[in-house]
């Protein structure tokens, strides 16, 4: 929880870096207690604080945004277009995520960020083969929606 004093330029109003409300929607809780929001970004942003980093998973360059963020090409209900560039980037977006609001999107928030996530489990401790069911059971049943993307994940090494 942020508190706040009665003066608005006191260094101590400002939020926190690296929190997410954990209970807020969309927000994946990872073994080591790093969080993490995955969202669509076909929907409105959510209330609240803003990312500080993003990792977008769409087939075309992300809108322009006022925060830090990197895009990894990737078709609608497919794989990342470069294993090697994927990796790197859900590797700095699970480092960051130990001290910064960091977000995964794509479109719709289930296949390629449910993917994503998975991958972030991996990387977080969770053996692939339990990855899917962890995203699924803590961010959202519908998470990872095609059996490629199921197999991307079970044969994902760090």
């Amino acid at each position: 929880m942020n508190h706040r004093t009665s003066e608005p330029n006191d260094p101590k109003n400002e939020p926190r870096g690296g929190l997410w409300d954990p209970a807020a929607p969309g927000v994946l809780r990872l073994p080591s207690g790093r969080l993490v929001r995955g969202r669509g970004l076909g929907y409105p942003l959510p209330a609240g604080p803003h990312p500080e980093f993003g990792l977008y998973l769409l087939d075309h360059a992300p809108p322009t945004l006022s925060w830090t963020n990197h895009w990894v090409p990737w078709e609608d209900f497919g794989l990342p277009t470069d294993d090697a560039q994927a990796l790197a980037r859900f590797r700095e977006a699970l480092e960051r995520a130990g001290r910064e609001r960091v977000e995964l999107a794509c479109l719709g928030g289930r296949g390629r960020t449910g993917t994503a996530l998975s991958c972030l489990a991996v990387l977080d401790g969770v053996p692939p083969e339990e990855a899917v069911a962890y995203v699924r059971e803590h961010y959202s049943p519908h998470a990872v929606e095609t059996p490629e993307q199921e197999a991307y994940v079970r044969r994902f090494e760090p």
